[in-house]
């Protein structure tokens, strides 16, 4: 799956004008729900006298996703919902999208309306940087000091990536590697240590890696 990097505070945005109706599409990185809705609480805060601010939402791991989406008073199927199948065509997680209508005077029918939310969708993605998500499991483990850096190639060298180090009395490293990489790992981790520490899981993670071109909608 992909997700987007662009912050809440800096979300990704494209906007356009249909029969006087401008539509602001805003895009950013979340992790759960109630990200997802202060992004949208502060969106509206930023856009006081638009007519409507809708919504979608979705989050969490790849056929485990939980998603949420929001008309915000326009005809029931003609924002939210398509706002939705955008971001499920490129295959988003971890993401909150709003569109926020400021009202023109002139009705624009259903169709109307379901191309207008789509496209200003579209157009917040297109302007985002996008990565894949990667699921990983996570570990920690604790070594002396002359194991530190045999063990951090042996992370390298699996495909894995260091998230912290701690030095103290010894030095302790919690990492990640894809879940098919872990069998070998930790043959050869058992090699180098020769039992004189073990690591302990920390349970599933996620990576992001950065997509060349940065563009989100290129996946669709």
């Amino acid at each position: 799956m992909l997700t987007i990097l662009d912050t809440p505070q800096k979300p990704a945005t494209g906007s356009l004008t249909e029969r006087k109706s401008e539509f602001i599409g805003q895009a950013c990185h979340v992790e759960d729900q109630e990200a997802a809705m202060a992004f949208v609480q502060e969106v509206r805060l930023q856009h006081p006298k638009a007519r409507h601010v809708c919504h979608c939402a979705i989050w969490g791991p790849e056929g485990r996703t939980s998603e949420r989406m929001s008309d915000d008073g326009e005809p029931s199927g003609t924002a939210g919902k398509p706002i939705l199948e955008v971001m499920r065509r490129q295959g988003l997680t971890d993401c909150a999208l709003t569109v926020t209508r400021y009202f023109g005077g002139i009705l624009l029918g259903s169709g109307g309306l379901i191309r207008a939310y789509s496209s200003a969708a579209s157009l917040a993605l297109k302007a985002a940087r996008s990565a894949r998500v990667l699921p990983t499991q996570r570990f920690t483990i604790a070594v002396d000091y002359p194991e530190y850096e045999p063990l951090r190639r042996l992370i390298r060298n699996s495909g894995g990536h260091v998230e912290t180090e701690d030095f103290t009395d010894r030095v302790r490293l919690t990492y990640d590697l894809e879940p098919a990489a872990v069998p070998a790992f930790h043959g050869r981790l058992d090699d180098l240590l020769q039992g004189r520490a073990q690591p302990s899981t920390l349970g599933e993670g996620r990576r992001l890696i950065p997509l060349s071109g940065n563009k989100a909608s290129s996946a669709s």
